[in-house]
């Protein structure tokens, strides 16, 4: 009696690592064939990207973290003057050019944390910039800069691009729980209000201001005005860390060089 229940169990200690086993591989192989059959191209950026989410959950995962994001950061500014400029440079940014045809539902909040040097956009649309950033700025041009960057954040769907790479190496599924109406879509509106803190790739952010200079040519911005936010930002850091804004973004030199080269060949470089 004692000897088979040992066997018996040995058995089924067996039989189970295999199960687990086969089961990982096939989790694995399932994560891999939904990441590369999710191809989509980019009419904005020319390129085809891997999504795992349609523009309308992106719309949905942006409104759900939008409050989360506000409270983060102090509420919204009551600053009418400061709200209604804001709105207005972003909604010439929008229709004058790239995002124009695009049908991203944009809406642009100030928030009131005057400490915190920040710009950021969710995905979907949801733009925020701190007053701690706009206190730095000296010109319309500038804040068109830092707005046009995260425009084109959210038109080169950047985030949902992170969030397919999450889904793919680390299991996480979160997108697809809001897609389908899961009762912890809540739960995925918490991760995606920390996306904040998420590092764009470097080509992510070479990209924005890249597109970003073409965003402000095509509403009538000067686009000299973005290398001028880079070395605001630069002067911000005081030589030791950089601003929130800048801080998982290429250095400041890098950048300006790249921007200049897109300023200096936009008629081939500008969509």
């Amino acid at each position: 009696m004692f000897g088979t229940n040992n066997r018996r169990s040995s058995l089924g200690g067996g039989g189970g690592l295999n199960i687990r086993i086969i089961m990982g591989v096939v989790m694995a192989i399932f994560a891999l064939i939904s990441y590369f059959a999710s191809q989509e191209f980019n009419p904005v950026t020319g390129e085809t990207q891997y999504l795992s989410m349609t523009p309308q959950q992106e719309i949905a995962l942006g409104l759900q973290a939008a409050p989360e994001i506000i409270q983060e950061f102090g509420g919204l500014s009551n600053d009418r003057e400061i709200q209604a400029l804001i709105d207005e440079i972003g909604g010439r940014l929008v229709q004058g050019g790239l995002a124009r045809e695009s049908g991203w539902p944009f809406e642009f909040s100030v928030l009131d944390d005057p400490e915190t040097v920040n710009a950021f956009a969710l995905p979907g649309g949801q733009t925020f910039i701190t007053t701690g950033l706009l206190s730095l700025l000296e010109s319309e041009d500038e804040v068109a800069g830092v707005m046009a960057h995260e425009i084109v954040h959210v038109l080169a769907r950047h985030s949902a691009q992170a969030i397919a790479k999450n889904d793919l190496t680390n299991g996480l599924i979160g997108a697809v729980a809001v897609g389908s109406g899961d009762a912890n879509a809540a739960q995925t509106a918490a991760m995606v209000a920390g996306m904040i803190n998420m590092k764009y790739g470097r080509d992510d952010e070479l990209e924005s201001d890249k597109f970003g200079v073409c965003l402000m040519i095509s509403a009538g911005y000067n686009p000299e005005a973005m290398i001028s936010v880079m070395q605001v930002l630069a002067e911000a850091s005081g030589g030791s860390s950089q601003p929130e804004f800048s801080s998982t973004h290429p250095s400041p030199d890098n950048r300006i060089a790249r921007i200049r080269e897109t300023i200096d060949n936009a008629d081939t470089l500008c969509p």
